[in-house]
């Protein structure tokens, strides 16, 4: 069974505009949507939840908990200093959240 908001890889999506997060070790995808943050910043927020991924000046795309400045995503193979502002590079990212992490594929659909 697949959490609220998320699709097995092979699904054809429906909506344009957005990235998918495919975690590689059982196919589930997050589905991502840009638009612009209460604070006025733009990023991307997951379909199902209140959670974003924005670009910060100091560390690059990254999904960040506000309330502990903490990340618990980022790019894997792409340097802070290489990335667009405007857009999270495709390919591998992690997540580490307690004592789980787990790698995606980012693919714009």
């Amino acid at each position: 069974m697949t959490p609220t908001g998320s699709r097995r890889v092979g699904d054809s999506p429906t909506v344009t505009n957005q990235f998918e997060l495919r975690r590689l070790s059982d196919e589930l995808i997050y589905t991502f949507n840009k638009g612009t943050m209460p604070d006025g910043r733009d990023g991307f927020q997951r379909e199902d939840l209140d959670l974003w991924i924005t670009y910060r000046t100091d560390i690059g795309w990254v999904a960040w908990d506000e309330k502990s400045s903490t990340s618990f995503g980022r790019p894997w193979h792409v340097a802070p200093a290489e990335q667009n502002p405007h857009y999270p590079p495709e390919g591998e990212w992690v997540s580490k959240k307690g004592v789980k992490s787990y790698v995606y594929q980012l693919v714009y659909v």
